[in-house]
């Protein structure tokens, strides 16, 4: 092979190289950065809407979490995204990923909203107990459909959730447009549930959130100190290393999508008994949707998602406000959007560093037919004797 001096220089490239370790700072400055660099982009389009940013952005803080009746009414609009954000986080601790909690929490309201509506009358706190584990069999039984797929079947069950999404939210219309719909009204609703139903309301504030609160820390507990939670963070590490040391993953993945399931169904317990006093068509409203972004944010982490809810209970809630300022009430969800994708960034930063691979300098290249070319024969005829050999 011949090599021929000659210098050539490769290119730089940019290269993504996966994070071994994470510090907790950067866990949680990492998050606040983006969010804010959703508020920044957010602007622009509130500017070319012809307002100020920092007004509209102080009028939603005030009202919402600064003023007692708007902290409230955040509260209450925040209590069905813990119930989703918690159903979402559950599932996401195994690698799956429930993108059915809006259909789950529909399912949900439909069968505690049977019994509510058509069930044999009991006594108070018996029939609210019953309405509650009728509404978490209800959620839990419909995302048992896409666990028994994905378990048996391999089945991704990202497309089996979001698709029975649809079959819920039509079925809920069904109805509410059609049967359920309460005599002389104009909108799709029910009539008022039995009042021995209601949640409590404690200074204003539904008691959904104590119920919150405490499934949140049980959950917490649950994934870090039982056996179970142990098995199921094995399982998202690494199935082959699960199914190695004996752990029944298929049973895991009915369990926890199941678990996943009643929690969106919770939720539709907590809108029907705890705010609406009834059910209505699109009572989820999203939340199934928005719970997803929350547990991004929260980091799965079941205690911080009560206080991520509270922060998107008052985006929602500011809508009103920012109306009255001539703001369209868009701009609420568009902020929600665009926080959605800056979290979704801020966790890819987390996860990955980019790094610059400088340019590499090579001194000797080959003739590319060196090595295809077959050796000549020698002619020995021709050839010289060489000294000293026998003629």
């Amino acid at each position: 092979m011949n090599l021929h001096k000659e210098e050539t220089m490769k290119k730089g490239t940019l290269r993504f190289e996966r994070k071994q370790t994470v510090s907790l700072s950067r866990k949680i400055l990492n998050p606040v950065v983006f969010i804010l660099l959703g508020f920044v982009f957010s602007s622009i389009f509130i500017i070319a809407n012809g307002f100020q940013p920092i007004p509209v952005f102080g009028k939603m803080i005030s009202y919402s979490l600064l003023n007692t009746k708007g902290f409230i009414g955040s509260i209450n609009a925040a209590l069905p995204l813990m119930f989703c954000g918690l159903s979402v986080a559950i599932a996401f601790k195994m690698n799956l990923n429930n993108i059915g909690a809006e259909g789950q929490f529909a399912m949900g309201a439909i069968v505690g909203g049977a019994f509510a509506l058509y069930g044999p009358s009991l006594p108070a706190p018996l029939s609210g107990v019953v309405m509650f584990f009728l509404c978490a069999l209800g959620g839990g039984l419909w995302a048992l459909l896409a666990a028994a797929l994905k378990a048996f079947w391999k089945v991704n069950e990202t497309i089996v959730t979001l698709m029975l999404n649809y079959i819920a939210l039509l079925f809920l219309d069904y109805l509410c447009y059609g049967p359920w719909m309460a005599p002389k009204q104009t909108t799709a609703m029910t009539v008022k549930i039995p009042e021995n139903l209601f949640l409590p309301v404690i200074n204003g504030t539904s008691s959904g959130l104590i119920l919150a609160i405490l499934i949140a820390v049980l959950l917490h507990l649950f994934l870090k100190y039982t056996a179970a939670g142990y098995q199921i963070s094995v399982i998202k590490n690494s199935i082959g290393t699960a199914e190695y040391a004996g752990i029944p993953v298929k049973k895991y993945i009915l369990i926890v999508l199941a678990l996943s399931g009643a929690l969106a169904g919770i939720a539709g317990f907590v809108q029907v008994t705890g705010i609406v006093h009834r059910v209505q068509a699109q009572l989820p409203g999203g939340s199934g949707y928005t719970g997803i972004v929350i547990a991004y944010l929260s980091q799965c982490n079941p205690l911080a998602i009560i206080l991520v809810s509270v922060l998107f209970g008052a985006l929602q809630n500011s809508s009103a406000v920012v109306q009255i300022m001539g703001v369209p009430s868009q701009i609420v969800t568009m902020l929600q959007g665009t926080l959605m994708i800056s979290v979704i960034a801020g966790e890819f930063f987390n996860r990955y560093r980019i790094t610059y691979c400088k340019a590499e300098r090579s001194d000797y290249t080959a003739e590319p037919n060196d090595d295809m070319q077959e050796p000549k024969q020698r002619n020995v005829d021709n050839q010289e004797p060489k000294k000293g050999a026998v003629q």
